[in-house]
């Protein structure tokens, strides 16, 4: 039998950080197909059933159009099993108007649900959503199952997986030793595994879809193949975004003009091999003179082209010389000294005001 995990999709987010309105609208849009195409993906290939480890919307108010996709691609593949454990970004908002559940959609609550899958019922997905109401008590709580492949679907912040968060938490000793083959988990967007005990595993498949530069590299979902009579079974991690998210680094110390820096930038861009529907957020590292000409507009409308789209971050530092002004008894020269005399300014203040200061008494424009 195969079964794909999923989770944190994140459904009608808003994504308006990084993009222009209307391409926020666009990548609303696209989280949406990315499910639509995970659930042709999965009739193509004879997947039976799609566990989704909370967090399928992003909103407490589940747009119309949203909610009528999901279920309509749900209710038109009734030979797929949708099991849908809400997260904490979830609510009861998405069953609003049901008159009646697809039949091949099984949901949870506050307590312990256990389904069996298979011809035979030798595989079990059970799943409880946590609340303040059963917290530390829900995972001590889980039913022993025997005899069978048991596959146990949460959401929430693993203590083992990094420092707490505002989220429920999963502790994941409480579940050692439990009859636990597959630990079915969501919240954490990107891709983690690891040895629950010497019989299970958990994972955090991580998001379909990156939405922020916190959420760069391949998305995608778990595919599992499960024999339930034998219990042999395996995993796969498949990469199915839409688009993917990428931060580079570019180190343009020493150049003096814009146009020396695009030309070491577009380098390191090309050879990154980034594809043009990607987005991209370019940080600018290296020492740079306090006199160099440094246009990060310019900067970017000529790359925008390339990608989908583009953030420039600049953390460039300024490197000067400024010996040979202390000594200037030219308007520059009293400007550095004025400067450097602040000690209530810090190193970094001192070398960005200089920067500003040389380039407006230069006569040129300055990028603040």
């Amino acid at each position: 039998m195969r079964l794909i995990h999923c989770a944190d999709l994140h459904l009608d987010a808003r994504m308006t950080a990084n993009l222009t309105a209307e391409k926020a609208r666009e990548r609303r849009r696209e989280l949406l197909l990315t499910f639509v195409r995970l659930v042709t993906y999965a009739s193509e290939h004879q997947v039976e059933a799609i566990l989704i480890s909370g967090d399928l919307f992003d909103t407490r108010k589940v747009s119309s159009g949203t909610r009528n996709a999901v279920l309509e691609a749900v209710s038109s593949h009734p030979e797929i099993t949708f099991f849908y454990l809400k997260g904490n970004h979830d609510t009861d908002s998405f069953q609003m108007g049901w008159q009646q559940a697809p039949e091949n959609l099984k949901l949870f609550g506050g307590r312990w649900v256990s389904y069996p899958l298979g011809e035979d019922g030798d595989i079990v997905v059970s799943g409880i959503e946590l609340s303040k109401e059963n917290e530390g008590k829900a995972c001590l709580s889980l039913p022993f199952v025997s005899g069978k492949f048991h596959i146990v679907m949460l959401h929430g912040q693993a203590e083992e997986t990094g420092k707490k968060e505002q989220a429920e938490i999963i502790r994941l000793r409480d579940l050692r030793n439990r009859g636990i083959d597959y630990l079915a988990l969501g919240h954490i967007h990107s891709y983690r595994e690891g040895q629950l005990d010497s019989r299970g595993v958990w994972c955090y498949p991580g998001c379909l879809e990156g939405r922020g530069f916190d959420e760069c590299g391949p998305h995608g979902f778990m595919l599992l193949e499960i024999d339930g009579k034998s219990g042999v079974w395996s995993r796969r991690f498949v990469p199915f975004a839409l688009r993917t998210l990428h931060t580079v680094e570019a180190d343009i110390s020493g150049c003096k003009r814009t146009a020396q820096m695009e030309e070491r930038i577009r380098g390191i861009l090309d050879g990154k091999k980034i594809p043009n529907r990607d987005l991209v957020k370019l940080v600018l590292t290296g020492a740079l003179s306090v006199e160099c000409e440094k246009d990060l507009l310019y900067l970017e409308k000529s790359l925008e082209a390339e990608y989908y789209v583009i953030k420039i971050q600049d953390r460039t530092r300024m490197k000067a010389d400024l010996g040979t002004y202390l000594l200037d008894g030219s308007l520059k020269g009293e400007f550095v000294r004025l400067v450097m005399g602040a000690e209530e300014l810090s190193e970094e203040e001192r070398g960005e005001i200089i920067r500003c200061g040389l380039q407006a008494l230069s006569g040129e424009e300055v990028e603040v």
